[in-house]
């Protein structure tokens, strides 16, 4: 039995038997399992870059804490106040993104993290679910009949984010917020020729990626020629997972992590394909199409139309982030450094995801009428 009892009228006994607890037990089950993957993978990364073994898994593990807090505590809000949080987020990511490209240090020939009181920070990471409901907010509001220009104010900002992302440069994330914003935009009603419109443009902007990013160019031409680049890590990946067959070799057991110099971080997955099998990351795939497609039914449910467009602006880049991951990782699709969600170690990733998330949650609560 649960110890809530059902006419409790507290804020945790509303939030409990309104929230979607299903969604919640996954999430907190990815948590555990990232716990337990980065503790497997990260000692050796760390001992190969002069930390201690335990580094990386008393990071990832500190930084739990305050996620799950963060998570449950933006849970706990009401519609109104989630577009108020996510519009201060906004603001603030995005002076920080300026920040970036000011002060913060090149590594790898692009500008994405601040140095902040020892502290890395990505603010692209954070900007991602704040936009996806601040864009839904404008969206709903022109749609709603508000006297506010919403469509051209989210398409200004659109293009404030893309270009910022650009710049850095993260076309990983440029298309990521382009697929938000463009979902919404389809959902609140966007025409048959737009549509066409919009695809020939995708293709366009991939086109002049290709030719504007050198990085960009690299990627593609290695993966549809993998003899002409290093793809050192793709194949340690998949050799990782031809070792760990259906049911992996054992907890600790692995060897590609020695080798994988992202096995904590980006091909965390080839790590849990050496260690614990094939049958184990079929798990983990069901676990993240479980929440995408429990968000959807619950959001084909409600009536409010922010609603429905935040929510499903969020389950967009959640299950976006999760696909270039594990695709990237398999080589069906060039590399893209990108995290798996509450997987990957990264302190940025784990709290902008447990911000998105919770955010998530708070969205499809159940609420009298289907409404706000």
């Amino acid at each position: 039995m649960t110890p809530i009892a059902r006419d409790d009228s507290s804020i945790l006994g509303r939030w409990w038997w309104t929230v979607d607890r299903w969604t919640l037990l996954c999430v907190c089950l990815l948590t555990a399992f990232g716990m337990m993957l980065t503790a497997a993978a990260s000692p050796p990364v760390a001992e190969r870059i002069g930390l201690d073994s335990l580094y990386f898994v008393r990071r990832h593990a500190i930084l739990i804490v305050p996620a799950i807090a963060l998570l449950i505590s933006i849970s706990l809000l009401e519609p109104r106040m989630v577009r108020r949080l996510a519009a201060f987020v906004f603001i603030g990511g995005i002076l920080l993104l300026v920040a970036t490209l000011l002060i913060g240090p090149e590594i790898k020939g692009s500008q994405r993290w601040l140095k902040l009181a020892g502290l890395t920070l990505q603010p692209s990471e954070f900007v991602k679910p704040a936009f996806a409901v601040v864009a839904a907010w404008m969206f709903s509001a022109r749609r709603l009949g508000e006297d506010i220009p919403g469509y051209q104010i989210s398409g200004f900002l659109y293009l404030a984010v893309l270009g910022l992302l650009l710049a850095q440069p993260d076309v990983g994330q440029a298309i990521v917020v382009s697929a938000i914003w463009f979902t919404q935009w389809f959902l609140a009603g966007l025409s048959a020729t737009w549509v066409g419109l919009i695809i020939l443009l995708g293709i366009t902007a991939m086109v002049l990626a290709y030719f504007a990013f050198p990085h960009v160019e690299k990627r593609i031409d290695r993966f549809l020629d993998p003899a002409s680049g290093d793809n050192y890590q793709v194949d340690r990946a998949m050799e990782a997972f031809m070792n760990g067959g259906l049911f992996g070799r054992g907890p600790g057991e692995g060897t590609a992590k020695a080798y994988l110099p992202d096995a904590h971080s980006d091909f965390i997955l080839a790590v849990a394909g050496e260690e614990f099998g094939l049958i184990a990351c079929l798990i983990l795939v069901a676990l993240f199409a479980f929440i995408v497609l429990r968000g959807l039914l619950r959001v084909l449910e409600d009536q409010n139309l922010f609603i429905v467009l935040a929510a499903a602006g969020l389950l967009v880049q959640f299950a976006l982030q999760a696909i270039i991951n594990m695709a990237s990782t398999i080589a069906l699709m060039p590399t893209k450094g990108m995290t798996l969600p509450f997987i990957s170690y990264g302190g940025s990733s784990l709290l902008a995801l447990a911000f998105g998330m919770g955010m998530l949650l708070a969205l499809t609560r159940r609420r009298s009428g289907g409404t706000e």
